[in-house]
């Protein structure tokens, strides 16, 4: 009889260690997508954006290490892209025709399916963390315009003036833009905004993470388009467009021309894949980009799932994209 219940104790103390094995953590992220050619990057260039990457993914892996959460994780990485001018997120994005910035951004907790997002701000200085902020603090999904502001100063979030996101590098850019739309109306040339953007990248940041309790989540944060008029929003902040988080499925955070991934549901359609039929993020990430591509659209994903799965696809000629894996090992990747 002894011998049965020390079986007993055995077995269950195995069910207790197996059940408090820790999830190994794992990052993606992503810098934007667009035309990123070896050719014509510098090595200076290329050194800059690959510590840039890197940095955002030590910072939301260290996170991760610490014991915080994949929502933390998603926050800090986004963050620190968002105070990097290389990228069309926080301070350095693009300008609309006005030549003032209007920044979105969202997230999405893959445990809950709860979501927050904010588009058209400028005065916030994380767009990020605004987004977080509406999930956790409000009843609400998305803010726009003044009311986000109003809502994040509220929250103690910081604020700041719109000059602050303003770089040189984007006020020439947009005259370059300009001027090019001049001389196509001028000459009556119907032109799309990838004949006159002089750069073509969609620099919109994201990030996807799995902590260790086996909870994904995902985020992204942009300035969406150059010389975009009218309130543009694009599809980071919609929650299924630009970004999407289930536990069930995978999370997924987009980059690329706003307008096709909107009308494809691009992140829902892809954790759709794998939660309702049964696929690979692999399979299911390529089959939508594929998608999209053939109705025009130019962009990329980065996918993850509960697993540690990772997928990075995108039929652009470049996409700023890295990972910390499962064995922690990071890789930072540029180029096709």
């Amino acid at each position: 009889m002894k011998k049965i219940w020390m079986l007993v104790l055995i077995t269950l103390l195995g069910v207790e260690t197996y059940a408090q094995q820790k999830v190994r953590p794992v990052i993606v992220i992503h810098g934007g997508a667009g035309t990123i050619r070896k050719s014509e990057m510098t090595p200076e260039q290329e050194k800059a954006y690959t510590q840039a990457l890197e940095e955002a993914l030590k910072a939301g892996y260290t996170v991760l290490e610490k014991g915080g959460t994949s929502l933390e994780a998603v926050e800090k990485a986004i963050q620190v892209m968002e105070e990097s001018p290389l990228f069309n997120a926080g301070r350095g994005c693009v300008l609309n025709n006005q030549g003032q910035p209007e920044l979105d951004a969202s997230i999405m907790n893959g445990k809950t399916l709860e979501a927050g997002a904010v588009a058209g701000v400028n005065r916030i200085k994380s767009p990020i963390s605004a987004a977080k902020a509406v999930m956790q603090q409000s009843e609400h999904v998305m803010l726009v315009g003044k009311g986000a502001e109003i809502f994040a100063k509220s929250k103690g979030l910081e604020m700041v003036s719109p000059s602050y996101f303003i770089v040189e590098k984007r006020k020439k850019q947009l005259d370059k833009v300009k001027k090019k739309e001049k001389e196509n109306k001028d000459k009556n040339t119907k032109s799309q905004w990838e004949d006159t953007n002089p750069d073509r990248k969609y620099g919109t940041v994201g990030c996807v993470a799995l902590d260790q309790y086996g909870n994904l989540a995902a985020g992204t944060s942009t300035g969406g388009m150059m010389n975009k008029r009218y309130g543009r929003v694009g599809d980071a902040p919609i929650i299924g467009a630009g970004t999407y988080a289930d536990n069930n499925g995978c999370g997924i955070s987009a980059t690329g021309h706003g307008e096709y991934f909107i009308r494809s549901a691009v992140a829902f359609r892809i954790n759709a894949l794998v939660q309702m039929k049964g696929l690979s993020v692999e399979e299911a990430a390529q089959q939508t980009i594929d998608f999209v591509g053939k109705l025009g659209g130019i962009g990329g994903v980065i996918v993850l799932d509960a697993k540690g799965n990772i997928t990075m696809p995108f039929n652009s000629e470049g996409m700023y994209r890295g990972y910390i894996n499962a064995d922690k090992k990071m890789e930072i990747l540029m180029y096709k």
